[in-house]
């Protein structure tokens, strides 16, 4: 199984899509990385991820017709194996890959990660290109019929053919040698292919069988719940939503999808949220803007986040961060929830409110988020009954985003929550 190395905590990182789309470069990713290893290192946040189609030679010079240019060029090698295209990333020419970009990221103390679709380029079968340490070509290992819906650059592969797990072995061995820490596998979560499960083992057993420890996520979702053993079983991570982004709408079915999904968080395995659509996105999308949560809305996510145990990926220009975004990320009370030696669980939720609890095995702290689903600032009542405690008068509570530290002087604890918005108070009891 392909475990996360040394980390009590689910994966914490930044990813370039919600930003630049498919148009990032070395110097945008450089930039970024030394943003966070200055800024963000500190409170934990240590993977940089190179979203999709880094390989492709002109991403994003076609946008107002099509997000993935359909048999656009690309850079591959003899052996079917996609590298980085090096007008973009100028380190990988001369066939260094991405092992001068990993090294440096490596350097700043942060992980280095990628983006990857499901399969097997589809110029490599039509070309009949090889497959490392064989003698099997690429076309009799590619199912013509299995295709992305959204992105045309793969074919899925036929997990029973000859060569095709020696396929996946060579590229993730290539990743291994690149310094590869974090792949992120597209068109496969949510087992829109026949084929998609059992590349799900496949990878897994790439990875195994490179030498080197990588974190294997999923997407996109909703991942399906009655194949949650098979995701925890050969992934770390899985998209429990297609792509999320600055919507309420979105963050308000979250509420649904962490309930059906909360039982299967453990050490090693993550249900996934999908990324942080906080700060400056869009740029690449031609819709450069901050973001459309508002405050409230931002607040209520990133302690659904983190009370869940989802992994978090910020999908803002991390250059571009204001001061505000900045403190709702590095709040290391807020933060402390996502170590594995915290559980939570749903307590209530309906159309108006949502409450969760958690607490901590070791140091006896005890969490409550109470979210408001509602448009309008509202008083929420937590009964005792709840948590199966016998009263909350002259419990001392700390509020983690706001620093308040009240005592309870009622049996139920009554809070007054804005629209949208969430209290996360910690507690011990005595």
């Amino acid at each position: 199984m392909s475990r996360i190395l040394s980390s009590e905590k689910p994966p914490m990182g930044w990813n370039s899509y919600d930003y630049y789309d498919t148009t990032v470069t070395e110097r945008e990713v450089r930039a970024n990385a030394e943003y966070m290893s200055q800024n963000l290192k500190e409170y934990g946040w240590e993977y940089i991820v190179v979203d999709i189609q880094w390989y492709a030679h002109y991403a994003g010079t076609r946008r107002e017709e099509c997000q993935y240019i359909p048999f656009g060029k690309v850079e591959i090698d003899e052996y079917s194996r996609l590298w980085p295209c090096p007008g973009r990333f100028p380190s990988s020419a001369g066939g260094q890959g991405f092992k001068p970009l990993a090294d440096y990221i490596h350097g700043l103390g942060l992980k280095f990660g990628i983006h990857i679709m499901r399969g097997i380029p589809r110029i490599a079968a039509h070309n009949c290109m090889k497959i490392m340490n064989t003698d099997i070509t690429a076309d009799r290992i590619s199912d013509p019929y299995s295709i992305c819906s959204w992105n045309p650059d793969m074919y899925g592969v036929i997990p029973q053919a000859e060569g095709a797990q020696a396929y996946y072995d060579s590229v993730f061995q290539l990743y291994a040698q690149w310094g590869v820490d974090f792949i992120k596998c597209d068109d496969i979560c949510r087992m829109d292919a026949a084929s998609a499960k059992e590349e799900i083992r496949m990878l897994h057993d790439a990875i195994k069988n490179s030498g080197r420890q990588m974190v294997l996520s999923l997407s996109p979702g909703p991942a399906r719940l009655d194949e949650a053993w098979h995701y925890e079983t050969y992934s770390n991570m899985w998209r429990i939503t297609d792509d999320f982004w600055d919507d309420w709408k979105l963050l308000k079915q979250m509420f649904v999808r962490c309930e059906h999904w909360q039982n299967h968080v453990s050490e090693g395995n993550y249900p996934d949220c999908d990324m942080l659509p906080v700060g400056m996105l869009g740029k690449g999308f031609g819709d450069e803007r901050m973001t459309r949560f508002t405050k409230d809305e931002q607040i209520t996510m990133m302690t659904l986040w983190c009370i869940f145990r989802s992994p978090l990926m910020i999908g803002a220009e991390l250059t571009l961060m204001d001061k505000w975004t900045k403190g709702l990320l590095t709040n290391p009370e807020v933060l402390a929830l996502l170590s594995d030696k915290c559980k939570a669980s749903q307590l209530a939720r309906n159309g108006d409110r949502c409450i969760w609890y958690s607490s901590h095995r070791e140091n006896g702290f005890n969490y409550l988020a109470v979210f408001n689903l509602s448009e309008e600032e509202s008083e929420i009542v937590i009964q005792t009954c709840l948590l199966n405690i016998e009263n909350f008068k002259d419990i001392c509570f700390k509020e983690l985003w706001t620093g308040e530290i009240f005592t309870c002087t009622t049996k139920d604890l009554v809070l007054k929550v804005p629209g949208h918005g969430a209290k996360l108070c910690r507690f011990q009891q005595t």
